[in-house]
């Protein structure tokens, strides 16, 4: 699945670590749905686009 999360991630000056603290999850998470190796749950999918102020479609497309 592709996502925007490294872009939005950036424009924050946020690191994986700032990232990942805020979702509750490890930054080898982030990293790993940053580079479309993992895809979130439907749950962490939300508090991510909710972090953003976001819609889920805004952040996720698929391939």
């Amino acid at each position: 699945m592709k996502n925007r999360l490294k872009v939005l991630r950036a424009e924050r000056n946020w690191s994986q670590a700032d990232l990942a603290e805020r979702l509750e999850v490890s930054r080898q998470s982030v990293n790993a749905i940053e580079t479309g190796k993992y895809d979130p749950s439907l749950p962490l999918a939300f508090r991510i686009a909710d972090l953003f102020g976001l819609a889920i479609e805004e952040i996720f497309e698929r391939d």
